[in-house]
């Protein structure tokens, strides 16, 4: 499409790896600030309700965020554009909408009310090296020694926390304990590895305010119905208060627009390495955030795991900048293996 090409063409202005790091550092900050906005309502409660619950949240955030991306993304919004894509775009858009979009989401903000910032970030860190191999088996990357080395060491990073220490409602697997705000996480990063690398794909040929948008208002349906299922419709019996659209607002023009558009604009050419370098930063800075917002200090089983994930990053930056050294070298190709390289994806 000659619009997408187009948006292409603007986003490419700035080097991916800046997109990709602001929406880490946003990203980082998005769990304990969510739980830290949650406190707040706690303490201005409506006859004896928290408005600002976990499922107010996310699906009030998510309208708030809607009507700031359709201010700025309407034109993409014309019925020739939406003909453009195609049937099976449309299919695709619609899977990842319901994962990324509710599914996820909904596991993690389960997982907030179960255990831990630092459990979190450290479970899901499974999510990178499942993106490496996806990318590896469905796109064809070419994945290089370092950083598939780093994406190891973070991975041992989350297994030491497992296994010396974890927190929430605990269930016996094995010999070791692992909660039910863990297995939500692990499931999220299964989920939003799958989406990674299928969202990746997709905005070559789809415009990034059709992706936002559809995956917007479809994970936010499908949240909804979810939650009033499992709990009932009085369960967003507050959602028109004043004091939850006041904050819901401001965190979804932050959190949820700024840091969602900076990372599909960095993965629209991002490598597999970049994004694995940016998943590997998150878990670090986001358990800083938690001590600075929340005051967790990290166990000793974090510590280790926290050490072990700063290893994976520094092998994961080796391995960006081997990779970089071969997409100067690939630069020099000739005009015809230019044609043939697929827009977005070179370096891999």
């Amino acid at each position: 499409m000659k619009a997408n090409r187009n948006q292409q063409k603007f986003f490419s202005q700035v080097p991916s790896s800046i997109y990709l790091a602001i929406a880490v550092l946003i990203f980082a900050a998005s769990s304990s600030v969510t739980r830290k906005i949650v406190e707040i309502g706690q303490t201005n409660l409506i006859d004896g309700r928290n408005p600002i619950s976990l499922c107010n949240v996310l699906f009030v955030g998510n309208l708030c965020a809607l009507g700031l991306m359709l201010l700025i993304f309407h034109p993409d919004w014309k019925l020739k554009k939406l003909k453009e894509i195609r049937r099976k775009d449309w299919i695709l858009l619609t899977i990842t909408g319901i994962l990324s979009g509710a599914i996820a989401p909904a596991l993690i903000f389960t997982a907030l009310g179960q255990t831990n910032i630092t459990n979190i970030v450290l479970i899901g860190r499974i999510e990178p090296i499942l993106t490496l191999l996806l990318s590896f088996l469905l796109l064809g990357s070419q994945i290089n020694f370092w950083t598939m080395a780093g994406s190891i060491v973070s991975v041992a990073g989350v297994a030491a926390t497992i296994f010396f220490g974890s927190s929430g409602k605990i269930m016996n697997l094995g010999q070791f304990q692992f909660g039910f705000g863990e297995v939500c996480v692990a499931i999220a990063a299964i989920i939003t590895s799958i989406s990674t690398v299928i969202g990746k794909q997709q905005l070559q040929s789809i415009p990034l305010g059709i992706f936002t948008i559809y995956r917007n208002i479809l994970g936010t349906i499908i949240f909804f119905l979810l939650a009033t299922f499992l709990y009932g419709i009085h369960h967003f019996v507050d959602v028109f208060s004043p004091f939850l659209w006041k904050w819901m607002v401001i965190y979804a023009s932050i959190i949820v627009v700024v840091a969602q558009l900076c990372w599909l604009a960095g993965l629209m050419k991002a490598t597999p390495t970049e994004l694995n370098l940016a998943s590997l930063l998150n878990p670090i800075l986001t358990i800083i955030m938690a001590y600075l917002i929340l005051g967790e200090v990290p166990t000793s089983a974090q510590y280790l795991g926290g050490i072990l994930l700063l290893m994976g990053v520094i092998l994961s930056f080796i391995g960006n900048s081997y990779q970089s050294k071969i997409n100067r070298q690939s630069n020099q190709s000739s005009a015809i293996e230019k044609m043939d390289t697929p827009i977005g994806f070179r370096g891999i």
